[in-house]
C-alpha cells in the first residue's frame, strides 16, 4: 500500500519504494517549498500527470552525471566552439520552465503544470531552484532547470529550440558546478540524450549514500547570479 502523506514534511524511507511501478514511494501532500526541499534532501522528487494526485518517486536506478564522466562528442565540441551563444544562470527562470512545458513531438501533454511552475518559481525565489540558459542574439534557445541542495544539483527538465542548445546548457552547467565542488548532477531517469553526455545509471543505495555527503556541504557563495554570463567571443 502506498503511504499517504500528511501535513508534516516527512517521507517514508526510500527503501520502501515499489518495484512496480519502479520507485513510487508516496502519494499526496503538497508542492510547498518546504516539502519539495524535504523530498530532495532524501533523493525524492514529484512527478505526476495533470489531474492526478501528487506522486513522489525514488527509482531503484538513478541516472546521474558525475564529474569524471562528462562526455563531449566531436560534433558537440564544434557547436561549443563555433556557435555564438551566451550561457547564463537565472536570467529568466520562469521562461525556462514554460519552454520545458511546451508541447513536444510525440507527446500528448506535459507534467509541468501551472501548479508545478508556481511551486518551482517559489522555490527559485527562495534561492533553491535555478535555470541554466543558452541565449542567441537575445533569444532563449535552450536550457534546463533544477534544484540545488548543498553541493548537489537535481536536474528536472530541459528544452532546445536550436540544435545542441540543451546539450550546451548541460555541459556548461556541469563545468561550472563541478568546478565549484558539486559531486553529481541527478538526471532522474534514463534517456539516450543524457547517456550521450556521459550520464549513467547507479543503484538507489549508492545514490543516497553519495547524496548524504553532498547535501551536507555548504553551498558556494555567489554562484547563482544573473550576472554570471559567458558572452560569445
Amino acid at each position: 500500500m502506498i503511504p499517504l502523506l500528511g501535513d508534516a514534511y516527512e517521507f517514508p524511507a526510500v527503501s520502501r519504494a515499489l518495484a512496480e511501478p519502479d520507485g513510487l514511494l508516496a502519494v499526496g501532500g503538497d508542492l510547498s517549498s518546504g516539502r519539495l526541499l524535504a523530498g530532495y534532501q532524501r533523493g525524492i522528487f514529484p512527478w505526476f500527470s495533470p489531474g492526478d494526485p501528487i506522486l513522489w518517486w525514488a527509482p531503484s536506478q538513478r541516472m546521474v552525471l558525475q564529474p569524471d564522466k562528462l562526455r563531449v562528442t566531436r560534433s558537440l565540441a564544434k557547436s561549443l566552439r563555433n556557435k555564438p551563444y551566451t550561457f547564463c544562470f537565472d536570467r529568466d527562470f520562469e521562461a525556462v520552465m514554460r519552454a520545458c512545458a511546451a508541447p513536444r513531438v510525440g507527446q500528448s501533454g506535459t507534467w509541468i503544470t501551472e501548479d508545478m511552475i508556481a511551486a518551482y518559481c517559489a522555490l527559485h525565489a527562495a534561492g533553491h531552484a535555478h535555470s541554466a540558459e543558452v541565449w542567441q542574439q537575445g533569444r532563449l534557445v535552450g536550457g534546463l532547470y533544477g534544484v540545488a541542495v548543498g553541493r548537489m544539483f537535481y536536474g528536472e527538465s530541459m528544452f532546445h529550440r536550436v540544435t545542441d542548445a540543451s546539450k550546451i546548457a548541460v555541459v556548461r552547467l556541469a563545468e561550472v558546478l563541478f568546478g565549484n565542488g558539486f559531486g553529481m548532477i541527478d538526471c532522474q531517469l534514463f534517456t539516450p540524450h543524457l547517456e550521450s553526455l556521459g550520464a549513467q545509471l547507479i543503484p538507489r543505495a549508492e545514490f543516497v549514500a553519495r547524496l548524504e555527503t553532498y547535501i551536507r556541504l555548504p553551498a558556494p557563495a555567489s554562484l547563482w547570479a544573473t550576472e554570471f554570463c559567458n558572452e560569445p567571443s
